[in-house]
């Protein structure tokens, strides 16, 4: 059965931003789009008719969606309903008049299907530690004891009042380890102690002991040291506040009350063990997801790593910096993302956009600031268009090739000035993509991170970017397959796209392209690189010994370059344009050294003439005996049968000198004389 074409409510918010309804319908293909003045008050009804009809319902406000959704909910029959925001990211601006290709584009743009998500469940009995210094944590406790069951940990000297009933238990101890989630919490406590019950003015505990085990579902921290765990705040469960601030005790007692019961927490990342490219036999390579990770959720794991979901605070860093798509960020895929994208800046460009900035944000920080701007600033430029995405930092360089392959003339990211946690990651993508749109012919500073909590300067950082000529080109490909697909895939069309396509731009040192340099001369083909290589890119030949690389896949991993004996292997970090039809090229061949005995080609002739050659002349069970050295020369096989016909002892060796003892030193020196 065919899918109704949807309907498009656009208003103008009680004439305070002006419409394009043709534009919008013109780009929203096989859609009815329907302009409105007051479509939530006045104009109410005519929503209520449309959603009663059963089709597709896309409404551009984002304000009214509890109002929307719940006369909806009225109706029988009601179809899709779906929301996109174009007042505060186009229409409240001081460019609204300029600003009908964007809402056009963003209504495109809403048509993309949202890709499903798997869900972890975090399950919490509310069994609770709330770990302080003094009378506030006991406080707290006693805000607390109605709703969860608290255990109060109090860091010593703990020079606490004894409470005038146990309603909760009250323990000293240093915290020394923290690890797990929200509902597995596991905490090695020292100096831990229990109080007497003849405690009389304050607290006297009894003999204390270390490393003693506390297991609760949640963690308050008021103790106002170091945060037990890395990236604090992005730890489920884990809640920490400033004991000086009685306001965000407060808020964290609030949110601690509400965290019993089941959660379902988003599945960030999909994980394919088989892709990683971690380590083997126990060298370790690419280890850049283990680097980014702010959280710890990411461990080395035997030649992979594991990422633990629940621990896991979805920031991306591991999915966009990793080279093979073994880490692959799924709210949304790579592949959404770049559909998004298509359909976004295709319909700007269609209705008659230009000079398209990309700005990527995400919805606590970035969809805030950019209301703040649109409700008490000049808005958003009207060439300046927005795309949220869950974390800024999941964007990896292939959501950026594919912007500027789309047509876009500059990319930015909106960051917080003080980020949740480190950037580095996001700062590298960065690094990688400019060299890229410099070496194709983009020229000028085409991606860089806006880095504020200021609404009025991002809107100074907007206009400020440099009118940039974008793609003449613009690619229209539609993103498909896992993630380093689609990263070739964008890179491909954006050298197509490119105003002045070069065959190879260099690269900065960790890029995931490249090349190996191999110093063929000390090479000894003995192959240890290509049993390491865990994408193909170095291979041999069954038939002869022959070293072979192809450049498409190597992620410059580096595990080639430290498991190879000889160490003449060294990384080139660039990306050759022709490299994806290229076929493997020869990096060192030669001939087969055949068996003396049988005629089967086995091992490098050059090197089993070196190392024949090499113990004839000075190893002492070679020198002098041909028959020794023929075993050299044979295969496996032929080995074995001329040893055990030959009857060669493997531990034979010449007659050892007599053992010298002290009296044979004495008698020597009686002899001289001395």
């Amino acid at each position: 059965m065919a899918e109704r074409p949807r309907n498009i409510l656009i208003c103008s918010c009680d004439d305070t931003m002006p419409l394009d309804g043709e534009a919008a319908a013109r780009v929203c293909r096989g859609a009815d789009v329907i302009e409105g003045r007051q479509l939530c008050r006045a104009e109410l009804e005519r929503f209520r008719k449309l959603a009663a009809g059963g089709a597709p319902l896309t409404v551009a406000c984002t304000q009214e969606t509890p109002l929307f959704e719940q006369v909806a909910g009225e109706l029988k029959g009601a179809g899709p309903l779906s929301f996109v925001n174009i007042r505060e990211t186009a229409g409240w601006s001081k460019d609204a008049k300029a600003a009908g290709p964007k809402m056009a584009a963003l209504l495109a743009a809403s048509a993309e299907p949202a890709p499903d998500v798997a869900f972890v469940p975090l399950t919490s009995d509310g069994v609770t530690l709330i770990y302080g210094k003094n009378e506030q944590a006991i406080e707290a406790a006693r805000l607390l004891k109605d709703h969860l069951d608290v255990t109060v940990l109090i860091k010593p000297p703990a020079d606490v009042a004894p409470p005038r009933a146990t309603d909760f238990p009250v323990v000293k101890g240093t915290i020394r380890q923290a690890k797990g989630y929200l509902g597995a919490f596991e905490l090695t406590v020292d100096d831990y102690a229990a109080p007497t019950p003849s405690s009389r003015s304050e607290l006297v505990f009894g003999p204390a002991r270390n490393g003693a085990t506390s297991r609760c579902d949640i963690v308050l921290d008021l103790s106002g040291g170091a945060a037990l765990f890395p990236a604090a705040d992005l730890r489920d469960g884990y809640l920490r506040a400033d004991p000086g601030d009685p306001a965000a005790v407060l808020r964290a007692v609030l949110k601690a009350r509400d965290l019993t019961g089941t959660f379902d927490k988003p599945r960030y990342i999909t994980f394919t063990e088989d892709l990683c490219a971690h380590s083997r036999s126990k060298i370790v390579g690419c280890r850049r997801c283990l680097d980014l990770c702010p959280t710890g959720a990411i461990t080395p794991n035997g030649d992979h790593v594991a990422i633990d979901a629940q621990i896991c605070a979805g920031c991306g860093q591991c999915a966009a910096a990793c080279p093979t798509g073994a880490a692959a960020y799924a709210l949304p895929p790579s592949d959404a993302l770049l559909r998004n994208l298509r359909a976004l800046l295709g319909a700007y460009r269609e209705a008659g956009g230009r000079q398209a900035v990309v700005m990527f944000h995400d919805a606590a920080h970035g969809g805030e600031l950019i209301d703040a701007l649109a409700r008490h600033g000049d808005g958003l430029p009207a060439n300046v268009l927005p795309v949220q995405v869950n974390e800024v930092t999941q964007v990896g360089l292939e959501a950026v090739a594919a912007a500027f392959a789309y047509g876009a003339s500059a990319v930015r990211f909106l960051n917080r000035a003080k980020p949740r946690h480190d950037l580095s990651g996001l700062a590298k993508t960065i690094a990688l993509a400019q060299p890229i749109l410099s070496g194709l012919g983009f020229a000028g500073e085409r991606v860089a991170a806006i880095d504020t909590d200021n609404p009025d300067a991002l809107g100074s950082a907007l206009r400020a970017i440099a009118s940039m000529d974008a793609a003449p080109k613009p690619a229209t490909f539609a993103a498909a397959g896992l993630k380093r697909d689609v990263v070739r895939q964008a890179l491909r069309e954006l050298h197509a796209a490119a105003p002045a396509p070069a065959d190879i731009v260099m690269l900065p040192q960790g890029a995931p392209f490249g090349t190996v340099e191999v110093n063929v001369e000390g090479c000894t083909l003995c192959l240890s690189c290509v049993s390491a290589c865990p994408t193909g890119a170095l291979s041999d030949d069954p038939e002869k010994p022959m070293l072979r690389f192809a450049e498409d896949a190597c992620v410059q991993c580096g595990l080639c370059k430290a498991i190879c004996p000889e160490k003449v292997i060294s990384l080139k970090p660039q990306i050759d344009f022709r490299a994806a039809t290229a076929s493997s090229r020869v990096i060192k061949q030669e001939e087969p050294f055949d068996c003396i005995r049988c005629g089967k080609p086995f091992g490098v002739k050059s090197s089993v003439e070196r190392v024949a050659a090499k113990l004839e002349a000075s190893h002492w069970m070679f020198a002098n005996s041909k028959k020794r050295l023929d075993v050299i020369k044979m295969c496996a096989d032929c080995r074995v049968s001329a040893m055990a016909e030959e009857k060669f002892d493997p531990f034979a060796g010449p007659k050892r000198p007599a053992v010298r003892t002290t009296d044979d030193y004495l008698r020597e020196r009686e002899q001289k004389g001395e």
